[in-house]
């Protein structure tokens, strides 16, 4: 009875071992994120700040909207960013009104927070992207910093959906662009945080590309450039989906997981929705370990929706999430 009682505890040790062998090779969380709270959001950039360790999210919406979160989890919506409208809104998108703000930017560099945001009216080629910053996004005070850049209808690209990276080289870029050409890149400088240069297609796609997040991975060497692809903006009727395709330069190009340039249309999709939600895009990685998107909730009949995955990387350097 003694050597039964033995072997059966043995043999549960050793399924104990493996068990803990495997949760140590696998992801400890492959699945989205369970947030609480006021999750109502289109185009997400998120960020942890630094010494506050407070989460937030700034999306599309009246005044450019905001949510915070203590724990990464459950979001509150604080005050959106504007109040009242830079002046030099009007100057360069004359038919722009009020206080929509689409697709901003967070990102944080040398001490300062630096947010991107977009002003265009919905199907045109006049368009700006403008700046704000602060050095502390808790302290709500920002700086106008002025226009970015902008476009018109002689431009061949879309002056919206800024995204900012920093490159293997310590440059920084910045991807923007959508239906109008496609997504382009430029170089930016690092004193006025505005472009150099000249700006380079580097993804078109027939039936929508926008919102592109570009990413470097120093474990792979890869620019990735995640895009959002098909139609947004009509609840569960929405198209979006994410693809991606990566490059040993941030000017491309850029090929998918069968060597399709996506300069040519290319783009492997790794999220294109599911019972649950449906037309996930506005996508925003963090870091090379955390993506953010908006999808529309088929269990609240079409609601824009925050989620929140961890992203990994397999074998081949490609990146993937549930």
């Amino acid at each position: 009875m003694q050597h039964v009682r033995s072997h059966k505890t043995m043999l549960t040790s050793a399924l104990l071992a493996i068990m803990l062998f495997v949760s140590l090779m696998l992801p400890a969380s492959a699945a989205t994120w369970n947030l609480t709270g006021d999750t109502n959001v289109h185009d997400p950039s998120y960020i942890v700040e630094n010494g506050t360790g407070t989460h937030w999210v700034f999306s599309t919406g009246e005044g450019l909207q905001v949510l915070w979160s203590s724990d990464g989890k459950h979001y509150n919506r604080s005050l959106p960013i504007f109040t009242s409208r830079p002046s030099w809104w009007s100057q360069y998108v004359p038919n722009h009104t009020g206080l929509d703000v689409w697709a901003p930017d967070i990102f944080y560099y040398n001490g300062t927070y630096y947010l991107y945001y977009s002003i265009s009216t919905f199907g045109s080629r006049v368009s700006a992207i403008g700046l704000v910053t602060t050095n502390s996004i808790s302290g709500g005070v920002w700086t106008d910093r002025g226009m970015v850049i902008s476009s018109n209808n002689s431009t061949n690209y879309n002056a919206i959906d800024a995204n900012i990276v920093q490159g293997h080289n310590g440059k920084l870029y910045m991807a923007f662009g959508s239906w109008s050409n496609g997504i382009y890149v430029t170089e930016i400088s690092t004193s006025t945080m505005k472009p150099t240069g000249n700006s380079y297609r580097v993804a078109t796609k027939s039936g929508g590309i926008e919102g592109p997040s570009l990413v470097y991975n120093s474990n792979t060497g890869y620019y990735y450039l995640f895009v959002s692809i098909g139609t947004c903006c009509a609840g569960l009727n929405s198209t979006y989906k994410i693809a991606v395709g990566r490059s040993t330069s941030p000017f491309g190009p850029f090929v998918d997981k069968n060597g399709v340039d996506m300069k040519n249309g290319g783009g492997t999709v790794i999220d294109s929705g599911n019972s649950a939600w449906v037309g996930p895009g506005g996508q925003d990685v963090y870091g090379t370990n955390v993506i953010a998107r908006h999808a529309y909730s088929v269990a609240e009949n079409g609601a824009p929706k925050l989620l929140i995955s961890d992203l990994y990387w397999d074998s081949s350097g490609w990146p993937y999430f549930n």
